[in-house]
Order: C-alpha cells, then structure tokens, then sequence
C-alpha cells in the first residue's frame, strides 16, 4: 500500500482524491432554516436565508418541511469533495458508495432506500441535478465543484419532486453565471495518498443578453491499499469531469439555460476484505483493511456519464410563470467486483450497466398576496440495462464440470407521466394552509433472461463460457403502477421568529420485476404439474411500496437572533416494503444463485431531528472575531411490525432496517478572527465531531453491521477580506478510525433469525462459492490535505 506521504509525483499528476464522512464548519447557519428545493437562496441584511422553494421568496423559517441545505461555501469550507460526505453532518441520512464500486450511489433517508443497484430496483431517495432527476445509481456520487448549493428534503416528497422521493430527495444545485463580469477561479489541493486536484472555473457575459461558463476538474489520488494479486491500487481515485452552461435572457421575463456535463472515472476496481479465512484455501485474513487479494480484472474498469438539460423560464404576466425543463442523460460502467476477494475463480461477478433517460417537465406558477403554487406535469422515458454473470469454480457435485458461470440479462424499461399541483394560501400574516397532489402512472416492461454457462464468463463480458442447457429464466412482461399521493401542512407564526407547522404527506415508489429471478424456480401454485406464464410472473414481480408520513415541526431565532434552531418530529408507516434479496442455492444439485424479491414487510418509523447554530461568543478575542457551534442531532426508531421470509414464516423480530442508525450526530465550534495573511483577511478555525450509532448492512444481523463510532475532523481556512485568496488545511478522519460501509455475504445462515451458522470447528459454512464470501467495505481512513483557491 502507498504510505501516507507527500510526493513530487502527486504534484505532477494534478488531480484530486475523495474523502468521505467529513463536517462542515458553517452548516448549522443553513441548516437551521432548513434550505429549499429550488432557485436561490440569498441573505438579508439582518441574517435571514431567503429562497424560493414555494416559487416566491421566503425565509427559511416559513418552509413547513424538514430540509436542510449547504452553501457551496460551507463545503469549500470544509473541505467536502464529494456527495457522500455531507451525510455526517444531516440527520438521519445515509450516502455512501454501493459495495464493490467507487461511483454508485446508495442513499438513505429516515430509514428509506434502496442499495442493489441492478436494473429492475428503483431508488427509495431522489437524486437531482440542477433539478433533473438522476434515475439510477450509477455515476450519482457527484464531486462536489461548481456547486451553488446541495440540499438534503427528508420526508416523502412526491408532490413537488415526484417519483421514488419516498425517503426524500437530495438535490445538487450549481452555480449560475455572473450576469455583469468576467469570472476566473481555480482551486488545486493537495495531500496525503498522493491526492491532487485542480479544478478550474470560468464564465463570461458576451453581451447584455448572452452568457457562458465553463469548468474542469481533474480528480486523483492513490489508494488506501493495494490488490496484492495483480498489483493494482485499492480504493484510489482517477477522474476527470466538466460542465458547460449558457444563458440566454433576452428581457427581464424570459430566460434560457442550456447545460452539459461529462464525467470519466478510469479508478481501479474497488475490492473488499475479507472478515474471514478462506474456508477451502485457508488464505488468512489480511492486516490492513483496505488490501485485497481479488483476482477478478475483466471487463475493464470504467465509469463515463453525461447528461444535457435546457430549462425555459418565461414570466407570462405579474402572477403567472411558465417553466420547462428538458433533459437527457446517459451512463455506462463496466466493473469486475470479487465477491469473495481472492485470487481463485470463485464467485467472481463481472458487470456491465447502461442506462439512458430523457424527461420533461413543464410547470405553471401562480403568486398572488394571498395564494402561491403551481400546476405541472411530467414525462420520463428511461432504460436500464444491465448484464452481470456469477462465476464458480465448480457445478458441484452433480455435475462436476469446471468453469460453471449463472449469467443475467436484465433490460427494464420505465415511461412514466404525471400530473402534480401544490398551493400556499395565506389566511392571516400568521396562519397558512398548503396542499397538493400528484398522479402518477408508472409503466415497467422488463426482459429477464438467466442462462447456465461452462467454461467462463459470457463473451459479452469477455469470457468464452458456453451455454449449458436451456434458459433457466425467458421472461418478458409488463405491468402498470397507478397512485395518487397527497400532501398537506398547516403553519403558524405567532411572531416573525418562530414558526409551528404539521404536515402529512404520501410517499410511492412504483413495483418491478426482480432480474435476478428464476422462472424455473417459481412454485406451482395451482398444481397442476408446469409452471404457467402467470406463476412465473408473479414470482418474479413485486408491489409498488408506500409511506404515510406525519410531522410536527418548530423554527426559531431567539436570544436577539444569537440562538437558531430546527426541531421536528416525524412518525412514517411504511407498507408493502420492497425487500430485494439473492441467496446461494442448490438448483438439480447444482450450486447457483437465486433472486427472491418480496413486499415482505410492514414498518414503522419515528423519530427527532435538531439542528441550530448557536453565536456564543461575539468578539471573543477582539473587533471582529466570533465563537459559534453548530450541530445536527437525529434519533429514529426504526422497525418492522411484519416481515414473511420466504417460506412465509414471520420473523420480524429478527430483521434489522438497514443503513439506518438510531443516532446520528455532529457539533463543529468555528472560530473566526480577523488576519492578515495575502493582505487582510479572515481564520477559521473549526474542529468538528460526528457519531454514528450502530449501523446494520441487511435486514438479518450480520458480521458485516458496524458498532457505533465518531469521527474527527478539523479545517483550518483563511480568505482574504476580497475573497479573491483562500488557504486552507482540512484534517479527516484524524484518529483513523476504521469504520465499514457495505459488504458481501453468501454463508449458510438459520432461516428464521438470519444469524450465521457455525460448525464445530467456529467457522461458517459457504451458501455461494467454496471459501464462503464474507467481505467488507470501508470508509476513507485519515486524509490531510492543503487547498489553495484563488479568484479574479
């Protein structure tokens, strides 16, 4: 593994590295008022945030719903790099790279979500760019550059944002172009693992009506290991990304923004360690967490995804605005993951994902003194593909034959239309009432081909296996989902600084068909001796899922506006859970792997979030200098009232919601004092803490789960008083804590409690492979590193 050390080499090859799970100095100030979902969001000369999430401006006070938001300069601040690492310091969120993968997104937001990222499983959370959502996981763990703002809306938020934001939505705001000058910035850091990064920014107004802009970013780092069978790095970083935008304004009423962006990621194929000795082999397990002996390395590592959007904005008459938004994506990886992390061919998984998207959406705005809202519809046209095989080294003993390979063909297509309005009417200066609704009709056709192979991984990922019997799954169909989701919310300001809301609102996330499934192995439910069309349809698909969720909420400033604050309480029922699962089996005597995804599950959620920023000590140690803390505080109780395994049996009692802690937690003191370093300016000084309670990976209790830990991190940055300079060194994970993310696990477990078996000998037994596969992900250990920004 490449120590952690500065290097000359670093310095040459500019680029940059990510780290993960990170606090942020100045959240709290936005954090409070929780930030909103669009346009912009400004400050007042008495230190109100306005935004336009309603479509009017407002103080974040007046926002009856649970969000919180980060200032692209917060997150310079601290040092974030990318998505992930905001989830520190937001209650009750998860954001992590998928197992086995450096870009793929899994998220998380009071207790929903969704981590298998195969086509046919639709995310819990949504994902947007610039208001355009991201409809799969892939390439969705964004670097954090050019970036206005990103904001985190927990809750369902189907009205406004539509489908599959039954957990809630996070959204990735970036900048708009300076409409009156120039701009020219650049950003380089550098530090330890060989982490470099430029990043350089620039937009020009070409005329009093047309506007440009551009940026670039060159991202690396070495890794945190090594693989020690093929030599390559583990866990390092190789990227290189950019965005275009211009805009058209050719009156005060009409507006055009064209945008593009493009990302390559050529990093190294992310393995994991194994948590025990090889069960065959004895391969022991290895000392540093983050090497690996995976000998898997085809197909070829790659990541590239690109997107277009245009967005039309014409304010018709003083009370009507009409909007558009029109967007295409596209996005492919190609990844070789080992399961079990060793170098024999045994439970390798080589992978290939192609999507692509088009959506559009129109909406109509009303503002008046006393009502505000909006009419629209949307239209979204999406394909997932995806082609993925199970290498074994054996067929078992049945068969005896090497090379066996389970390969899935999974092709889903999604068009999906809605009809959505949400209104604001004011009955007093004190008292408001919102609704809205959306309809939505949600069209999924799926083809499900699942074949056996000899002699290696299918040509299309690069092996020469050949097909062995007939097809184990031949299934193409469709199905249509139809809901209607409401929302609602009372508010009240018994003074300008403080405002009470309640609000219900309706979550749905539409159903599918499982690509993992074997028609073969549906069960014959009417007896009468062959699987029918419709027994293998309804084996293989599964319900749409929904949550009706409540919340009581309270925003203030107090103390003469020293002290602000969030708080809100929330209780979710959650029905017909989609509970995706694959489980090693035996198939005619022959060691396979089988898809099984159910509606198993029935929960409950309910749960605290607190957010503020507290001024402590103005002029602490003079004219201009200031003590502040921030925190975030999240407690839930998360928990199924009924969960059928698959075989019927109830076992709530024994299932865990995943990626979901009880406690999260944050506090950042932020010392600022007046300094001259290139001419006059500013120090910050922010030591910050996060804590995680225990955090399982599946619904059964695994290994895998990781116990509660903090980490610790601190940002150190001066800007001069014309913020053209800025210095900054960010310490993370200082105490190097090592801490897992995600995992594999095929061993034999007890069907009911889902615990692993053990023999007598204190080891498990493989359900998939001859070692047994139980590997583990973690996340980023101690990073330092130096930034240096600089405007004109």
């Amino acid at each position: 593994m490449r120590p952690a050390r500065f290097s000359v080499r670093a310095m040459l090859n500019v680029g940059a590295g990510v780290s993960a799970l990170m606090a942020f100095p100045v959240v709290a100030q936005q954090a409070v008022a929780p930030a909103t979902p669009t346009e912009v969001a400004a400050n007042t000369d008495d230190g109100d945030i306005i935004v336009t999430a309603r479509r009017r401006e407002e103080s974040l006070r007046d926002v009856p719903i649970a969000i919180t938001a980060i200032s692209g300069a917060a997150l310079a601040n601290a040092g974030i790099q990318d998505i992930t690492a905001i989830a520190q310091n937001v209650p009750n969120l998860t954001l992590k790279a998928s197992r086995g993968t450096n870009s793929t997104l899994t998220a998380f937001i009071r207790g929903v979500g969704q981590q298998d990222p195969v086509a046919g499983f639709e995310a819990g959370v949504g994902l947007y760019l610039d208001d355009v959502y991201l409809n799969r996981p892939q390439a969705a763990v964004l670097d954090v550059f050019d970036v206005d703002r990103i904001e985190i809306l927990r809750g369902p938020q189907g009205t406004l944002y539509g489908r599959n934001t039954i957990g809630g939505a996070v959204k990735y705001v970036t900048k708009r172009i300076n409409a009156k000058e120039p701009e020219v910035s650049v950003r380089g850091t550098y530090g330890t693992y060989d982490q470099a990064e430029l990043v350089v920014s620039a937009s020009t107004p070409l005329s009093d009506t047309l506007r440009v802009g551009a940026s670039g970013a060159r991202l690396s780092r070495g890794g945190f290991g090594d693989n020690l069978t093929n030599g390559r790095e583990n866990y390092n970083r190789d990227v290189w990304a950019a965005r275009v935008s211009a805009e058209f304004e050719p009156s005060d009423t009409l507006l055009f923004r064209l945008s593009s962006d493009y990302v390559k990621d050529n990093s190294d194929p992310r393995n994991g360690h194994r948590l025990i000795v090889g069960l065959q082999s004895g391969a022991p397990v290895l000392k540093n967490v983050y090497d690996t002996r995976a000998g898997l390395d085809s197909p070829h590592q790659s990541v590239e995804a690109y997107g277009f959007s245009g967005t039309a904005q014409w304010e018709v008459s003083p009370n009507f605005t009409l909007k558009s938004i029109t967007a295409y994506r596209r996005d492919s990886t190609s990844t070789p993951i080992d399961f079990d992390s060793l170098p024999a061919v045994d439970v390798d998984v080589p992978a290939i994902y192609r999507n692509h998207q088009f959506s559009q959406e129109v909406q109509l705005l009303y503002s008046s003194d006393k009502l505000n809202g909006l009419l629209g519809a949307y239209y979204l046209n999406a394909n997932a593909f995806n082609i993925f095989d199970v290498v074994l080294g054996t067929t078992g003993a049945a068969l005896g034959l090497p090379g066996f390979t389970a390969s899935t063909y999974g092709d889903v297509d999604t068009k999906t239309w809605s009809l959505f309005g949400d209104f604001t009417y004011d009955f007093t200066d004190q008292i408001s009432l919102s609704v809205g609704g959306r309809y939505t009709n949600d069209k999924r056709n799926a083809v499900i081909i699942r074949k056996n192979l000899i002699g290696g991984a299918s040509p299309e990922l690069g092996g020469a296996g050949v097909q062995l019997g007939a097809l184990t799954s031949n299934f193409d169909g469709g199905k249509t989902f139809k809901e209607f989701t409401p929302r609602a919310s009372l508010s009240y300001k018994p003074t300008p600084d403080h405002t009470l809301y309640a609000s219900y609102s309706k979550g749905f996330k539409g159903g599918g068909f499982d690509p993992r499934g074997l028609s073969t192995q549906a069960p014959d439910t009417n007896a009468n001796g062959i699987r029918d069309p419709q027994e293998i349809f309804n084996f293989l698909s599964f319900k749409p899922e929904t949550v009706n969720s409540y919340e009581l909420g309270w925003k203030a400033q107090i103390l003469d506006r020293r002290l602000s604050f969030s708080l809100a309480g929330f209780y979710a029922d959650y029905k017909d859970v989609q509970i995706p699962s694959s489980v090693g089996a035996l198939v005619n005597g022959v060691q396979t792997f089988v898809g099984i995804t159910t509606n198993a599950g029935k929960a409950t959620f309910k749960g605290v979030e607190f957010e503020g920023l507290a001024k402590l000590v103005p002029e602490i140690t003079g004219a201009g200098s200031s003590l502040n803390f921030s925190w975030s505080l999240g407690y839930i109780d998360a928990k199924y009232d009924r969960f059928i395994n698959a075989v019927g049996a109830e076992v709530a009692q024994y299932r865990q919601v995943q990626n979901t802690p009880k406690w999260t937690a944050s506090g950042t003191f932020t010392y600022s004092t007046p300094m001259s370093l290139i001419g006059s300016g500013q120090l910050d000084i922010s030591p910050s803490l996060s804590y995680r309670s225990r955090v399982g990976q599946f619904e059964t209790i695994s290994p895998l789960d990781q116990p509660k830990y903090a980490l610790v991190d601190t940002s150190v940055v001066w800007h001069s008083d014309t913020d053209k300079w800025s210095v900054g060194i960010h310490g993370k994970n200082l105490t190097n804590k090592q801490y897992r993310t995600g995992g594999y696990q095929f061993l034999g477990v007890n069907a009911t409690t889902g615990l692993v078996n053990y023999n007598a000998a204190g080891l498990p037994t493989p359900s998939l492979g001859r070692e047994g596969v139980l590997t583990a992900f973690y996340g980023n250990p101690r990073q330092v590193y130096a930034t240096v920004g600089l405007k004109f």
